[in-house]
């Protein structure tokens, strides 16, 4: 049998966690001893004791989320589908959720949905990207972050603007930046190019005085746009881009 938590984690508002757990119990066909020792387990591993006895509808939006799954999983299923899990809880909430959720992956088979794809990251083992009816990826979450343009780029932030020979850097297909975050610039790699190795030896021999350096894993939301057809940047919202080689020469011929 299947456990299954619905966006939301809709429940009888009125009635009470102790009360909405016995009556999923007796609906799942566990009967005495065996529904006691069930709901004390359930009870117990979704820390639930001490909001028992207060109507759901009091409840924090964790707790709801917490009573959704005791239900979801009363009868041990081997199978349990999860709808948007984490969808409008706090940053607080949200751990806890994933933390209970990797719990449950020790014992249980585990679908996640949802389009919030930072959760992916956080819980996937195995990740599905599915458009208008359509697989368009499988493959575990960094698999999948390596088809971004972004896999290997180079985060810097330096101390002032960088130098204007970085458009120069061999392997370096070209620098972004983005007006959320000043002083920032991602640098783009050719494909198949190590690029830090690079950025970093460029740094040390010009002595320049870094703030910050990283590099990125990939992102799952520009791969997600790439593949479902979505243009990632219109003329409205395409980030300033610092110049590339080629300008950079030509400025210099001038």
């Amino acid at each position: 049998l299947l456990g299954y938590l619905p966006e939301g984690a809709p429940a009888y508002g009125e009635m009470t966690p102790l009360a909405f757990l016995n009556f999923i119990a007796a609906v799942r066909g566990l009967k005495g001893a065996d529904r006691r020792r069930r709901l004390d387990e359930v009870i117990g591993r979704l820390a639930l004791e001490r909001v028992l006895h207060q109507p759901i509808d009091t409840l924090s939006k964790g707790f709801k989320r917490r009573v959704g799954l005791a239900q979801a999983i009363v009868h041990r299923p081997p199978a349990l589908i999860l709808d948007e899990p984490t969808d409008g809880l706090d940053p607080n909430q949200k751990h806890e959720v994933r933390q209970l959720i990797q719990e449950l992956a020790q014992h249980s088979l585990i679908i996640v949905s949802t389009h919030i794809l930072e959760e992916v990251s956080a819980v996937c083992t195995r990740a599905l990207i599915i458009a208008r009816g359509r697989l368009l990826a499988d493959g575990t979450p960094a698999d999948l972050e390596k088809r971004s343009r972004y896999h290997g780029a180079v985060c810097l932030k330096l101390h002032g603007e960088p130098p204007a020979d970085l458009a120069l850097l061999p392997g370096l297909a070209r620098v972004e930046t983005d007006p959320r975050y000043p002083g920032y610039h991602w640098l783009i790699p050719e494909a198949g190019v190590d690029l830090y190795p690079k950025v970093r030896d460029w740094l040390a021999e010009r002595r320049l005085a870094v703030e910050e350096l990283t590099v990125e894993r990939g992102r799952l939301d520009e791969v997600f746009r790439h593949l479902t057809g979505f243009e990632p940047f219109s003329d409205q919202n395409r980030p300033p881009v610092a110049e590339d080689r080629e300008s950079v020469r030509e400025r210099e011929n001038a």
